[in-house]
């Protein structure tokens, strides 16, 4: 039986963004730099000294990011870990493009802030990396993303 093409192409857009977040998460675990020697604390600093947070964001990275860094640093990193592995599979994923989409948005809200007098065209520039995601996820929520080359298809059949 052929697949619809709509199916398989949402299929190769999840596993495009399940590639991406093993990517990032194999850096974030294999590399004791980011997790136990500073490198998440570094980033989120610079978030805040370069004015990258938005207002509302400061605040909660300076008083509880901060003081739980190591913790986070890992919930981070396997966090993306486990979304990467649910849409590569395709099992889970709309549990996983919720923690997605709230991941991107929390991204997007503590380093993407252009600043108080920028333009409205800017806060969407600002936002690519994280936006462009988010709305990968939305998709992923909105659609069945697992009628496609899938695990969970294939355990249904």
């Amino acid at each position: 039986m052929l697949q619809d093409p709509n199916a398989r192409a949402l299929a190769v857009l999840r596993i495009g963004v399940a590639i991406f977040f093993l990517i990032f998460a194999q850096y974030k675990i294999f590399s004791a730099q980011v997790t136990l020697h500073g490198g998440f604390q570094f980033w989120i600093n610079k978030f805040l000294i370069e004015g990258g947070a938005y207002p509302f964001m400061a605040p909660i990275l300076r008083n509880f990011v901060l003081p739980h860094a190591t913790p986070i640093a890992f919930l981070v990193a396997y966090g993306e870990l486990a979304i990467g592995l649910a849409l590569l599979l395709g099992v889970f994923v709309r549990p996983a493009s919720i923690a997605g989409l709230i991941f991107m948005l929390t991204l997007l809200f503590s380093s993407d802030y252009p600043g108080p007098s920028a333009p409205l065209w800017q806060y969407f520039g600002a936002s690519l990396s994280h936006s462009g995601f988010a709305l990968c996820f939305v998709t992923f929520l909105l659609a069945d993303a697992e009628s496609a080359w899938s695990l969970r298809r294939s355990i249904r059949k």
